[in-house]
Protein backbone atom coordinates (compact mmCIF):
# COMPACT_ATOMS: atom_id res chain seq x y z
CA UNK A 1 0.00 0.00 0.00
CA UNK A 2 1.31 3.32 -0.93
CA UNK A 3 2.07 5.57 1.94
CA UNK A 4 -1.10 7.46 2.79
CA UNK A 5 0.22 11.01 2.63
CA UNK A 6 -0.64 13.63 0.19
CA UNK A 7 -0.95 17.59 -0.90
CA UNK A 8 -4.61 18.04 -2.46
CA UNK A 9 -4.26 21.14 -4.84
CA UNK A 10 -7.50 23.05 -4.70
CA UNK A 11 -7.42 24.58 -8.57
CA UNK A 12 -10.65 26.35 -7.41
CA UNK A 13 -9.64 27.51 -4.41
CA UNK A 14 -6.68 29.48 -6.50
CA UNK A 15 -9.70 31.07 -9.06
CA UNK A 16 -11.57 32.35 -6.29
CA UNK A 17 -8.45 34.02 -4.51
CA UNK A 18 -7.79 35.96 -8.04
CA UNK A 19 -11.06 36.81 -8.03
CA UNK A 20 -11.09 38.22 -4.25
CA UNK A 21 -7.86 40.24 -5.61
CA UNK A 22 -9.60 41.69 -8.52
CA UNK A 23 -12.33 42.52 -6.34
CA UNK A 24 -10.19 44.47 -3.84
CA UNK A 25 -8.26 46.01 -6.60
CA UNK A 26 -10.54 46.39 -9.35
CA UNK A 27 -8.62 49.00 -11.30
CA UNK A 28 -5.33 47.07 -11.44
CA UNK A 29 -3.81 44.62 -13.39
CA UNK A 30 -2.74 41.64 -11.52
CA UNK A 31 1.08 39.98 -11.70
CA UNK A 32 0.07 36.47 -10.07
CA UNK A 33 3.76 35.72 -7.62
CA UNK A 34 4.45 32.08 -9.21
CA UNK A 35 7.51 32.15 -7.45
CA UNK A 36 9.13 28.98 -5.20
CA UNK A 37 7.46 26.52 -7.20
CA UNK A 38 3.95 28.71 -7.12
CA UNK A 39 4.65 28.43 -3.04
CA UNK A 40 4.69 24.44 -2.97
CA UNK A 41 2.15 24.17 -5.05
CA UNK A 42 3.34 23.21 -8.48
CA UNK A 43 4.14 25.64 -10.79
CA UNK A 44 2.15 24.96 -14.01
CA UNK A 45 -0.48 23.40 -12.22
CA UNK A 46 -0.61 27.18 -10.61
CA UNK A 47 -0.20 28.73 -13.81
CA UNK A 48 -3.05 26.82 -15.30
CA UNK A 49 -5.19 27.37 -12.79
CA UNK A 50 -4.59 31.41 -13.18
CA UNK A 51 -4.21 31.71 -16.82
CA UNK A 52 -6.83 34.42 -15.97
CA UNK A 53 -4.06 36.80 -14.09
CA UNK A 54 -2.45 39.35 -16.72
CA UNK A 55 1.34 38.64 -15.82
CA UNK A 56 3.29 35.91 -14.06
CA UNK A 57 5.94 37.16 -12.03
CA UNK A 58 8.85 34.51 -11.00
CA UNK A 59 12.22 34.40 -9.41
CA UNK A 60 14.24 32.40 -11.74
CA UNK A 61 14.90 32.35 -15.63
CA UNK A 62 14.16 27.98 -15.44
CA UNK A 63 10.78 28.99 -14.01
CA UNK A 64 9.94 31.28 -16.71
CA UNK A 65 11.17 28.41 -19.47
CA UNK A 66 9.00 25.94 -17.50
CA UNK A 67 6.19 28.57 -18.00
CA UNK A 68 6.53 29.05 -21.92
CA UNK A 69 7.10 24.98 -22.42
CA UNK A 70 4.00 24.08 -20.31
CA UNK A 71 2.19 26.46 -23.41
CA UNK A 72 1.34 29.63 -21.19
CA UNK A 73 1.67 33.37 -23.12
CA UNK A 74 0.87 35.59 -20.67
CA UNK A 75 3.79 38.65 -19.56
CA UNK A 76 6.04 37.19 -17.45
CA UNK A 77 8.00 38.69 -15.06
CA UNK A 78 12.05 38.11 -13.84
CA UNK A 79 11.83 39.56 -10.30
CA UNK A 80 15.13 39.98 -9.71
CA UNK A 81 16.03 40.27 -13.61
CA UNK A 82 19.39 39.33 -14.91
CA UNK A 83 22.24 38.29 -13.53
CA UNK A 84 24.94 37.89 -16.19
CA UNK A 85 24.96 38.61 -19.81
CA UNK A 86 23.76 35.58 -21.60
CA UNK A 87 20.54 36.10 -19.22
CA UNK A 88 19.65 39.25 -21.83
CA UNK A 89 19.54 36.91 -24.83
CA UNK A 90 17.34 34.34 -23.08
CA UNK A 91 14.81 37.13 -21.49
CA UNK A 92 14.52 38.37 -25.24
CA UNK A 93 13.90 34.76 -26.59
CA UNK A 94 11.58 34.13 -23.91
CA UNK A 95 9.60 37.51 -24.01
CA UNK A 96 10.49 37.82 -19.88
CA UNK A 97 10.28 41.38 -18.46
CA UNK A 98 13.28 41.92 -16.34
CA UNK A 99 13.32 44.06 -13.25
CA UNK A 100 16.29 45.85 -13.14
CA UNK A 101 17.52 46.81 -9.60
CA UNK A 102 21.30 47.34 -9.46
CA UNK A 103 23.77 49.52 -11.38
CA UNK A 104 25.18 46.21 -12.63
CA UNK A 105 22.17 45.12 -14.56
CA UNK A 106 22.07 48.77 -16.06
CA UNK A 107 25.64 47.90 -17.30
CA UNK A 108 24.10 44.49 -18.72
CA UNK A 109 21.94 46.79 -20.94
CA UNK A 110 24.04 49.13 -22.25
CA UNK A 111 26.35 46.45 -23.24
CA UNK A 112 23.28 44.36 -24.66
CA UNK A 113 22.99 44.75 -28.81
CA UNK A 114 20.03 42.89 -29.23
CA UNK A 115 17.68 43.85 -32.21
CA UNK A 116 14.37 44.15 -29.82
CA UNK A 117 13.78 45.92 -27.10
CA UNK A 118 13.76 44.48 -23.66
CA UNK A 119 10.54 45.55 -21.19
CA UNK A 120 12.11 46.36 -17.98
CA UNK A 121 10.55 47.16 -14.26
CA UNK A 122 12.79 49.61 -12.69
CA UNK A 123 12.77 48.97 -8.88
CA UNK A 124 13.20 51.71 -6.75
CA UNK A 125 14.20 51.15 -2.45
CA UNK A 126 11.65 53.51 -0.34
CA UNK A 127 12.69 51.68 2.83
CA UNK A 128 12.93 47.89 2.92
CA UNK A 129 16.06 47.93 1.98
CA UNK A 130 16.88 44.86 0.16
CA UNK A 131 16.40 45.44 -4.07
CA UNK A 132 16.49 48.69 -5.26
CA UNK A 133 18.03 51.88 -6.79
CA UNK A 134 17.79 54.43 -4.05
CA UNK A 135 14.91 56.49 -4.47
CA UNK A 136 16.81 59.99 -4.77
CA UNK A 137 18.25 58.44 -8.41
CA UNK A 138 14.77 57.19 -9.78
CA UNK A 139 15.08 60.32 -12.37
CA UNK A 140 18.52 59.27 -13.25
CA UNK A 141 18.19 55.73 -13.90
CA UNK A 142 15.01 56.02 -15.48
CA UNK A 143 16.85 58.73 -17.82
CA UNK A 144 19.44 56.24 -18.27
CA UNK A 145 17.13 53.48 -19.41
CA UNK A 146 15.17 55.36 -21.46
CA UNK A 147 18.06 56.37 -23.46
CA UNK A 148 19.09 52.64 -24.36
CA UNK A 149 18.01 51.75 -27.34
CA UNK A 150 17.67 48.26 -26.36
CA UNK A 151 15.48 48.91 -23.74
CA UNK A 152 11.57 49.30 -24.42
CA UNK A 153 10.91 52.83 -23.52
CA UNK A 154 7.87 52.33 -21.62
CA UNK A 155 8.83 51.21 -18.32
CA UNK A 156 7.46 50.43 -15.38
CA UNK A 157 8.08 51.75 -11.76
CA UNK A 158 7.93 49.43 -8.32
CA UNK A 159 9.09 49.38 -5.31
CA UNK A 160 8.29 46.92 -2.19
CA UNK A 161 7.16 47.01 1.48
CA UNK A 162 8.64 45.86 3.77
CA UNK A 163 5.80 45.95 6.39
CA UNK A 164 2.10 46.21 4.14
CA UNK A 165 0.94 43.65 7.01
CA UNK A 166 0.49 45.84 10.05
CA UNK A 167 -2.30 47.48 8.73
CA UNK A 168 -1.82 50.36 11.77
CA UNK A 169 2.03 51.21 11.01
CA UNK A 170 3.12 54.07 9.54
CA UNK A 171 5.70 52.53 7.62
CA UNK A 172 3.63 51.92 4.43
CA UNK A 173 2.24 55.32 4.24
CA UNK A 174 5.96 56.96 4.22
CA UNK A 175 7.23 54.47 1.48
CA UNK A 176 4.32 55.58 -0.48
CA UNK A 177 5.32 59.12 -0.02
CA UNK A 178 8.63 58.20 -0.87
CA UNK A 179 7.57 56.22 -3.65
CA UNK A 180 5.36 59.12 -4.92
CA UNK A 181 8.09 62.29 -4.45
CA UNK A 182 10.94 60.31 -6.27
CA UNK A 183 8.64 59.19 -9.45
CA UNK A 184 6.77 62.36 -9.44
CA UNK A 185 7.05 63.32 -13.52
CA UNK A 186 8.48 60.18 -14.72
CA UNK A 187 6.53 58.44 -16.90
CA UNK A 188 5.31 55.10 -16.77
CA UNK A 189 3.00 52.52 -15.03
CA UNK A 190 3.35 52.07 -11.15
CA UNK A 191 3.89 48.95 -8.71
CA UNK A 192 3.66 48.82 -5.84
CA UNK A 193 1.43 46.40 -3.49
CA UNK A 194 2.37 42.75 -2.67
CA UNK A 195 -0.72 40.58 -1.33
CA UNK A 196 -1.06 42.53 2.41
CA UNK A 197 -0.41 45.64 0.02
CA UNK A 198 -3.94 44.79 -1.79
CA UNK A 199 -5.89 43.40 1.37
CA UNK A 200 -4.67 46.32 3.66
CA UNK A 201 -3.58 49.70 1.39
CA UNK A 202 -5.95 50.45 -1.48
CA UNK A 203 -4.16 53.68 -2.06
CA UNK A 204 -1.11 51.65 -3.37
CA UNK A 205 -3.01 49.41 -5.80
CA UNK A 206 -2.02 51.05 -8.48
CA UNK A 207 -1.36 50.09 -11.85
CA UNK A 208 -0.64 46.55 -11.28
CA UNK A 209 -0.65 44.39 -7.95
CA UNK A 210 1.59 41.63 -7.09
CA UNK A 211 -0.54 38.72 -4.96
CA UNK A 212 1.61 36.01 -4.27
CA UNK A 213 0.61 34.23 -0.87
CA UNK A 214 -2.95 35.49 -0.90
CA UNK A 215 -3.60 33.89 -4.24
CA UNK A 216 -2.86 30.16 -2.58
CA UNK A 217 -5.18 30.98 0.36
CA UNK A 218 -2.15 31.97 2.64
CA UNK A 219 -2.29 35.37 5.18
CA UNK A 220 0.96 37.35 6.31
CA UNK A 221 -1.20 39.20 8.25
CA UNK A 222 -0.44 38.55 12.43
CA UNK A 223 -3.47 36.61 13.87
CA UNK A 224 -5.89 36.70 10.75
CA UNK A 225 -5.87 33.11 8.79
CA UNK A 226 -6.97 33.19 4.96
CA UNK A 227 -10.31 32.63 5.21
CA UNK A 228 -10.37 35.37 7.56
CA UNK A 229 -9.40 37.51 5.01
CA UNK A 230 -11.71 35.68 2.72
CA UNK A 231 -9.31 34.11 1.25
CA UNK A 232 -10.20 29.72 0.56
CA UNK A 233 -6.85 27.68 1.02
CA UNK A 234 -5.51 26.09 -2.14
CA UNK A 235 -3.69 22.94 -0.37
CA UNK A 236 -5.19 20.13 2.20
CA UNK A 237 -2.35 18.25 3.29
CA UNK A 238 -3.88 15.20 4.88
CA UNK A 239 -2.63 11.46 5.36
CA UNK A 240 -4.98 8.81 7.94
CA UNK A 241 -4.25 7.23 11.21
CA UNK A 242 -2.16 4.17 11.27
CA UNK A 243 -2.00 3.03 15.03
CA UNK A 244 -4.30 3.64 17.59
CA UNK A 245 -3.55 2.82 21.23
CA UNK A 246 -3.95 3.27 25.28
CA UNK A 247 -1.63 4.62 27.27
CA UNK A 248 -1.40 5.05 31.11
CA UNK A 249 -0.93 7.50 33.14
CA UNK A 250 2.87 8.17 33.35
CA UNK A 251 3.64 7.00 29.70
CA UNK A 252 6.27 9.33 27.74
CA UNK A 253 5.26 9.54 23.76
CA UNK A 254 8.14 9.95 20.98
CA UNK A 255 11.65 10.96 20.95
CA UNK A 256 12.97 12.92 24.50
CA UNK A 257 9.83 11.55 25.76
CA UNK A 258 8.71 15.65 25.72
CA UNK A 259 4.55 14.39 26.65
CA UNK A 260 3.83 12.38 29.33
CA UNK A 261 0.55 11.36 29.80
CA UNK A 262 -1.10 13.04 33.00
CA UNK A 263 -3.79 10.08 32.89
CA UNK A 264 -4.78 6.79 30.65
CA UNK A 265 -5.26 8.53 27.81
CA UNK A 266 -5.95 6.99 23.53
CA UNK A 267 -3.68 8.16 21.26
CA UNK A 268 -3.03 7.76 17.58
CA UNK A 269 0.04 7.95 15.32
CA UNK A 270 -0.82 9.61 12.11
CA UNK A 271 1.57 8.87 8.81
CA UNK A 272 3.54 11.86 8.30
CA UNK A 273 6.45 13.98 9.98
CA UNK A 274 9.20 15.99 8.59
CA UNK A 275 10.23 13.95 6.02
CA UNK A 276 6.92 15.26 4.23
CA UNK A 277 7.88 18.82 5.11
CA UNK A 278 5.25 19.11 8.56
CA UNK A 279 7.51 20.95 10.71
CA UNK A 280 9.55 19.14 13.18
CA UNK A 281 9.57 21.84 15.68
CA UNK A 282 5.73 21.82 16.19
CA UNK A 283 5.54 20.93 19.48
CA UNK A 284 2.54 19.34 21.87
CA UNK A 285 -0.92 21.19 21.14
CA UNK A 286 -0.32 22.30 17.69
CA UNK A 287 -4.01 21.48 16.36
CA UNK A 288 -4.56 18.36 14.13
CA UNK A 289 -7.63 17.38 12.20
CA UNK A 290 -8.98 14.16 12.67
CA UNK A 291 -12.10 12.96 11.03
CA UNK A 292 -13.89 16.27 11.79
CA UNK A 293 -12.53 16.87 15.30
CA UNK A 294 -9.74 19.49 15.99
CA UNK A 295 -7.46 17.60 18.19
CA UNK A 296 -3.66 17.82 19.20
CA UNK A 297 -0.41 16.39 18.79
CA UNK A 298 1.43 14.80 21.17
CA UNK A 299 5.09 14.67 21.92
CA UNK A 300 7.65 15.48 18.92
CA UNK A 301 7.16 15.43 15.16
CA UNK A 302 9.56 12.59 14.00
CA UNK A 303 10.42 12.07 10.06
CA UNK A 304 7.85 9.76 9.32
CA UNK A 305 5.01 9.79 11.97
CA UNK A 306 3.18 12.23 14.73
CA UNK A 307 1.18 10.70 17.58
CA UNK A 308 -2.23 12.86 18.63
CA UNK A 309 -4.65 13.21 21.00
CA UNK A 310 -7.76 10.69 20.89
CA UNK A 311 -8.95 11.70 23.68
CA UNK A 312 -12.97 12.61 22.93
CA UNK A 313 -12.80 10.98 19.70
CA UNK A 314 -13.77 7.28 20.47
CA UNK A 315 -14.77 6.58 16.41
CA UNK A 316 -11.32 7.41 15.61
CA UNK A 317 -9.43 4.18 14.74
CA UNK A 318 -6.47 3.05 11.50
CA UNK A 319 -8.15 4.64 8.60
CA UNK A 320 -9.49 7.69 9.97
CA UNK A 321 -8.69 11.00 7.67
CA UNK A 322 -6.10 13.12 9.25
CA UNK A 323 -5.84 17.01 8.17
CA UNK A 324 -2.20 19.09 9.03
CA UNK A 325 -3.64 21.85 7.48
CA UNK A 326 -5.97 23.31 4.21
CA UNK A 327 -9.65 22.92 4.82
CA UNK A 328 -11.00 22.37 7.60
CA UNK A 329 -7.89 23.78 9.57
CA UNK A 330 -6.45 26.56 8.50
CA UNK A 331 -2.73 26.34 8.08
CA UNK A 332 -1.91 29.87 9.73
CA UNK A 333 -2.77 28.04 13.50
CA UNK A 334 -0.34 25.05 12.62
CA UNK A 335 2.14 27.78 11.34
CA UNK A 336 1.87 29.97 14.79
CA UNK A 337 2.00 26.65 16.88
CA UNK A 338 5.69 26.01 15.10
CA UNK A 339 6.16 29.70 15.50
CA UNK A 340 6.84 30.41 11.78
CA UNK A 341 4.72 31.54 8.55
CA UNK A 342 2.15 29.31 6.56
CA UNK A 343 4.34 30.60 3.08
CA UNK A 344 7.25 28.41 4.68
CA UNK A 345 5.15 25.89 5.42
CA UNK A 346 3.81 25.51 1.77
CA UNK A 347 6.58 26.01 0.45
CA UNK A 348 8.41 22.91 2.37
CA UNK A 349 6.29 19.69 1.57
CA UNK A 350 8.95 17.28 0.22
CA UNK A 351 8.84 15.20 -2.99
CA UNK A 352 8.00 12.00 -1.24
CA UNK A 353 4.39 13.92 -0.70
CA UNK A 354 1.66 12.78 -3.54
CA UNK A 355 0.29 15.65 -5.14
CA UNK A 356 -3.12 15.44 -6.25
CA UNK A 357 -4.76 18.35 -8.30
CA UNK A 358 -8.83 18.66 -7.38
Amino acid sequence: MSRATSATVHTDALRHNLQQIRRQAPGSRVMAVVKADGYGHGLERVARALQGADAFGVAALADAERLRAAGLSQRIVLLSGPDEPDDIGLLRRLQVDAVIHHPSQLELLAADSGQSPLRVWLKLDTGMHRLGFAAEDAGEVHARLRALPTVDPDIVLMSHFARSDEFDSPATPEQIRRFDAATAGLAGEHSLSNSAGVLGWPQAHRHWVRPGGALYGLSAVEGRSGPDLGLEPAMTLSTRLISVKRIEAGAAVGYGGTFVAERPMRIGIAAIGYGDGYPRHAGSGTPVLVGDVITRSLGRVSMDLMAVDLDGLPEADVGTPVIAWGRGLAVERVAEAAGTLSYELACGITRRVRFIED
